[in-house]
């Protein structure tokens, strides 16, 4: 379904979403300022966001409505976000040996604290000290990631793909950077209801799957790589490629045809 704001007599298509969505034309359609999010109307807090976004010059002003389904799958995450690794929880334990299984299949970890670490990516013998920027939810990704598309993870892991530079980003540790970018991209941090377009958009992509932030995030990666190679960029440029790959995501997030994680462009890298 199409939406579409109206706005001193001009009429401004916005991106199409599903039909159970609920969108709605904002009661103060323009903004003048440069800001992410309008002003707050008197309909705030009864479950209505303004969000702004910018369209051919022009502010344009959408009010989304959040399902129950859409919060409490954001809660769910939110919650997933907050977790930190702990290396004394047995689960999280087990995670990290799920992880070295998925990642080298047959062979044996000598122990969660081994110089084997190094050879994925963390930065020492022990990976639990990487998460900190992260979490725990940087470890489910990464799990996520090497079980779903094992191929992809495989060649990104051991640099397989493209003339590779001589001094590679670690993959681990690169991986947990991404987890923590798309957190910021996503604004997920934030109350529950979305402050810019972006977030509105993964909102309903939640909805459709609950696995959307896991998907998205191997989707990022395999973009940064891609990004990585084309830019022929090193360690000391990993920064400036974790940026290029957030706004490659971004504008195929915002693609008319992109509904689910599985739509955008990108995805079909992964394999």
């Amino acid at each position: 379904m199409s939406s579409v704001v109206r706005n001193q007599g001009s009429c401004v298509a916005i991106r199409s979403l599903s039909p159970s969505s609920s969108i709605n034309r904002c009661s103060h359609a323009s903004a003048s300022s440069d800001g992410a999010t309008c002003g707050r109307p008197a309909w705030i807090g009864k479950r209505l966001t303004c969000v702004c976004f910018k369209r051919k010059g022009v502010y344009e002003g959408i009010c989304f409505n959040i399902t129950p389904k859409q919060e409490e799958r954001l809660n769910r995450l939110r919650h997933r976000m907050k977790v930190y690794f702990d290396g004394s929880r047995p689960d999280h334990q087990e995670a990290l040996r799920a992880l070295w299984s998925a990642t080298y299949p047959g062979k044996e970890l000598h122990g969660l604290i081994s110089d084997q670490w190094k050879e994925m990516g963390w930065q020492g013998r022990d990976p639990s000290t990487d998460f900190r920027g992260a979490g725990f939810i940087s470890l489910e990704n990464l799990l996520f990631f090497a079980k779903t598309f094992s191929t992809s993870f495989q060649c990104l892991l051991k640099k397989q793909g493209g003339n590779r530079s001589t001094w590679e980003y670690p993959f681990a540790v690169a991986g947990v950077n991404i987890t923590f970018m798309i957190m910021q991209m996503l604004d997920l941090d934030a109350s529950v209801k979305p402050r810019t377009f972006i977030r509105s958009v993964f909102l309903q992509m939640l909805s459709e799957n609950e696995w959307a932030f896991d998907l998205l995030y191997c989707v990022a990666f395999v973009v940064m790589d891609k990004q990585w190679l084309e830019k022929n960029a090193t360690y000391m440029e990993f920064n400036e490629v974790l940026k290029s790959t957030r706004t490659q995501l971004e504008r195929e997030l915002l693609m008319d045809d992109v509904l689910r994680i599985e739509d955008m462009p990108s995805f079909t890298l992964l394999c």
